[in-house]
C-alpha cells in the first residue's frame, strides 16, 4: 500500500504526522483527479515504491478540496485534536493553489518514496522515468519539484543525477529551507 511506503519513507514529516487516513485520502484524490499522474513499483507482490504528481499544478488543490473537502476535513480531525497548533499549517497547505506553478506546459512531481530496505536498487530512477514519460505523453514540457535543502544530500544528489536543475529556493513559514528543481521533458 502506498500509505505504508510513505510512512516508512517520510518519518518525521508533517504529512506523516497527519496519519494514514489523511495520506490515503491525499493519494487517492491525486489519482482520481484528471491531471493526476501516479505509478507504483512492486516487488514480491507488495508495493515498494511510488511516485505521484499532477499535469496541472495550478488549481490542483482547489479541485481536490472542491470534490473531497469533507473527506479531508474528517481525515484531519484526529491529528488536529492531538496537536491543535497545526491548524494554520493545514490551512496554508490547502492554499497551495495560489503558489503552484502557473507556467504553461509544466507539471509537478509531488511525492516519491521507496521503502528504506529497497533503496539503491534503481526503483526511484524507474519511477521518475515512468513519471516523466507519462508527462511527455500528456504534452508537458517541464516537471518541477521541491525538496528539503539541508540534511537531504542523498535526495538532492538523486534529483541532480536524473537531470533536474536548480531553479530556486525558499523557506517555509515553519523554517524549512526548500530547493526547487525543474527538468525538461522530451
Amino acid at each position: 500500500m502506498v500509505v505504508n511506503v510513505h510512512l516508512a519513507g517520510f518519518q518525521g514529516f508533517f504529512l506523516t504526522f497527519l496519519g494514514p487516513a489523511f495520506l490515503r485520502e491525499l493519494y487517492e484524490a491525486t489519482l482520481v483527479d484528471p491531471s493526476g499522474i501516479g505509478f507504483v513499483a512492486v516487488n514480491d507482490k507488495r508495493i515498494c515504491g511510488f511516485v505521484t504528481g499532477t499535469a496541472q499544478p495550478s488549481g490542483f488543490y482547489r479541485r481536490l478540496l472542491k470534490h473531497r473537502w469533507w473527506r479531508f476535513a474528517f481525515a484531519s480531525i484526529f491529528p488536529i485534536l492531538r496537536r491543535p497548533s497545526i491548524i494554520p499549517r493545514i490551512s496554508r497547505a490547502f492554499q497551495m493553489p495560489e503558489k503552484a506553478s502557473k507556467k504553461t506546459g509544466r507539471g509537478t512531481l509531488m511525492s516519491i518514496a521507496v521503502l528504506p530496505e529497497m533503496k539503491g536498487k534503481g526503483i526511484g530512477n524507474e519511477l521518475v522515468n515512468a513519471f516523466l514519460a507519462e508527462a511527455s505523453k500528456q504534452g508537458l514540457k517541464q516537471i518541477d519539484l521541491t525538496t528539503d535543502q539541508f540534511n537531504n544530500d542523498d535526495v538532492n544528489a538523486f534529483y541532480q543525477r536524473l537531470g533536474f536543475r536548480y531553479e530556486g529556493q525558499f523557506t517555509t513559514p515553519e523554517g524549512r529551507a526548500m530547493i526547487e528543481y525543474v527538468i525538461d521533458v522530451y
